[in-house]
This record gives structure tokens, sequence and C-alpha cells, in this order.
């Protein structure tokens, strides 16, 4: 258990069974009645994201989220599975826990994986990757109708934009936030 005023960015909190990770938060002290913490708070699971205000002091239970760096090795069907570096135990992680990730998860690339009791709640990587480019339709000189971007598929599978220079073979470098298009490595 912990108090509002103990509230920081990253916390996870379990609140009717639930977790939910404290995106924001803001202390709030008015002229007239009593201290309040208006919170945003982000459904770990879902991502869904809601506005929660406590009374100053009000105990909220954190729940424990383990996160550790793994190694993912390769997909079980649906699942897919990851090496704790330190153990050398293998966890299986659910494919809707990996969610777009997996846009950018290559087997032996390390993930953070944030466990509660046991259970995968998220994997998080690194917020760039390399990947070779295994088609793309080679780009016209002079041909800007596009924006100068041409679609690209890479080695997991996923379609990045990339500019029209880029050919097939090639090793670039995509955001994993967000899938756009950083560089050549």
């Amino acid at each position: 258990m912990a108090s509002t005023n103990d509230l920081k960015n990253g916390l996870v909190l379990n609140l009717d069974g639930e977790l939910w990770a404290v995106v924001e938060f803001q202390h709030v002290k008015p002229g007239k009645g009593p201290a309040f913490v208006r919170t945003t708070l982000k459904h770990v699971l879902s991502g869904k994201v809601v506005d929660k205000t406590f009374n100053a002091g009000t105990k909220v239970e954190t729940a424990t989220v383990d996160k550790r760096t793994m190694q993912y090795l390769y997909k079980d069907g649906d699942d897919y599975v990851f090496m704790d570096l330190d153990t050398y135990d293998q966890i299986h992680v659910a494919g809707g826990t990996v969610g777009e990730n997996a846009n950018y998860l290559l087997p032996e690339a390390e993930a953070t994986v944030a466990l509660h009791e046991g259970v995968p709640l998220y994997i998080e990587l690194p917020t760039s990757v390399f990947l070779e480019v295994t088609y793309t339709e080679p780009g016209l000189q002079g041909d800007r109708s596009t924006g100068g971007t041409k679609p690209a598929t890479v080695e997991t599978g996923a379609t990045v934009n990339v500019p029209l220079f880029i050919t097939t073979g090639e090793k670039i470098k995509v955001d994993t936030r967000d899938g756009r298009y950083l560089g050549r490595s």
C-alpha cells in the first residue's frame, strides 16, 4: 500500500483488481477545500487511458511489476518464447500481449518483459531496430507522386514507408514506436 503522495510516473496501481500504470500526476491544493491528486492512468493490458482523481493522502494498492531483460527465441504457434538472460528460464508470451511489437521482433533480439506474479503483462522493445528490406519496388528518378516514399517489406513481414532510393537487401533503421523509417544502417 502506498499513499497518493507517493505516486510517480510508471508506478503500477492495483485498482479494483485491474492494473493501471501512472502516466501523469498532479498534486492540487485549491484555496478552498481539501487537497487532491489528479492522475492519468493507462490500463496495463488494454492500453485504455482514463483520468482519475484521488483525495490527498488516500491509500492506494500498488502492484509489483518485475521488468526483466529477455531474449526472444522463437514463435510457438500463437505464443512467443522468451528466455530470461539471468536465469535462462523460458516463458511463453501470448501473441495478444506482444501485439504490434511482433512487427519489429527478430530472433535473438533483446526486449524488456514486464511480469506481474509470473504473468507477462507487456513487452518493451528498444526505440529503434535494424531490419533488412526483403522486397520493395524500384524507385524511379523524378517520381514524386507519392511524396518521395514507397512501401517496403522488411524481414519480419511488416511494411515500412521508405525513401525512393532504398533497394531490396538494404538494412534500414526503423522506429519501433510508430514504424517510421529513420535511416540506413
